[in-house]
């Protein structure tokens, strides 16, 4: 790690929970945060007492119809009597909020941070996407009456475009991590599915159909966060978080380059430098990139350079990207068969990776032995994009 006079500690990972990602969950959203927080504590042998600071993660408070979301969350999270900070950069939140905690221990304000994500989605009527309504901008793009899948069907045209990837280059990646979604118990949306099931779902705004996409999700995830002192004296197998980044673009994206996630690209070097990797499609393990559409993990996987630009959908077809393959991606499944709960979808990521480094993941463990992983998240307006790098 480069030197910095204003980072005093190592920072690592040393629990991680999750809830079942679900439609429709009975859970109340602090019930969801508390469940996943609970299973974070008991892996780490790790009780509230034991915490000095919570920081929440949660996308816009619309999607749970409560005002004010993170003092809502609070209790559920477990900030009683506790200094507690909300962040939210959209999607990007996800991984932004192990980002938030490591500062959090690394500047030494905080020897110990339980950091925690909530999404409870199925509230919104009639539609999560009719809350997105009011992200535009009011003048310029609000007339338009745009969506999201509306952009995103102009961002994978200009990738099949400019990269030459065809749709069922792209469709190879709902295949992928639907079946790796079939070996975790926290999946929604697990599958075994072909190229022509997805070419042949309904179509939404062309070239996006439906198993392109994620789905509506409700869920939460929590890791605890700790200085290397205490790390030490709690667990023999510390996940480091070695390096961050997070990075804005243009909020414009007429005025962005749809084919390359330059938001992301900007965000990665910034965790490679901190993390001194100077060959991430060398040194990195193991990935999860987000995926909300299968296009993004495509471009994720550039973005983060563990591939050249236009060159992933080619690997993905060679078997690269599988869970045996050179470099796997979305072991978990990814938001594809996992779920999407916007905020906490990020976090189930980096949970993921925690486990693959400390080789408790299970039927879903990579085959390869791991020491360096990347997880990124990316949201807000589509320019946010969020990155750390962990190592074991």
């Amino acid at each position: 790690m480069v030197s910095n006079l204003f980072v005093k500690d190592r920072v690592a990972i040393v629990g991680a929970g999750i809830t079942t990602f679900m439609r429709r969950a009975l859970e109340t959203p602090r019930e969801l945060a508390w469940e996943a927080a609970r299973q974070a504590l008991d892996q780490a042998g790790l009780t509230l007492r034991d915490i000095d600071c919570v920081v929440i993660g949660s996308a816009p408070d619309t999607f749970d119809g409560v005002h004010m979301k993170g003092e809502y969350l609070a209790d559920g999270s477990g900030a009683l009597n506790k200094p507690m900070t909300r962040v939210y950069v959209g999607g990007g939140t996800g991984v932004f909020v192990p980002v938030s905690a490591w500062w959090h221990a690394a500047s030494g304000l905080c020897r110990t941070v339980l950091a925690v994500a909530e999404e409870k989605m199925s509230p919104a009527h009639p539609h999560p996407q009719y809350v997105f309504r009011y992200i535009w901008d009011p003048i310029i793009h609000r007339p338009l009456e745009p969506n999201l899948i509306w952009i995103f069907a102009m961002e994978m045209r200009r990738y099949m475009a400019k990269c030459g990837a065809k749709k069922e280059d792209i469709a190879l990646v709902s295949v992928k991590n639907k079946r790796n979604a079939l070996d975790n118990p926290a999946a929604q949306v697990a599958a075994n599915i072909t190229v022509d099931d997805v070419l042949k779902s309904e179509l939404l705004v062309w070239p996006v159909n439906e198993l392109d996409i994620s789905p509506v999700t409700d869920g939460a995830a929590a890791l605890v966060i700790t200085n290397e002192n205490t790390a030490r004296q709690v667990t023999d197998s510390p996940v480091w978080i070695d390096g961050i980044g997070f990075t804005l673009d243009n909020q414009h994206w007429e005025n962005r380059e749809l084919a390359f996630p330059r938001y992301l690209n900007y965000a990665a070097r910034m965790a490679y430098r901190m993390a001194g990797i100077e060959r991430p499609w060398k040194e990195i393990d193991v990935a999860e990139p987000y995926d909300p559409f299968d296009y993004k993990e495509l471009h994720h996987i550039e973005g983060l350079m563990l591939a050249r630009p236009c060159e992933a959908w080619k690997l993905l077809k060679e078997g690269y990207f599988e869970r045996d393959g050179e470099l796997p991606t979305s072991p978990s499944g990814g938001l594809l068969g996992v779920g999407n709960p916007i905020a906490a979808a990020g976090l189930m990521k980096v949970a993921e990776l925690f486990w693959q480094l400390r080789y408790e993941a299970g039927k879903r463990q990579v085959k390869k032995p791991v020491h360096k992983a990347v997880a990124n998240a990316w949201g807000d307006l589509m320019q946010a994009g969020t990155v750390i790098v962990l190592s074991n």
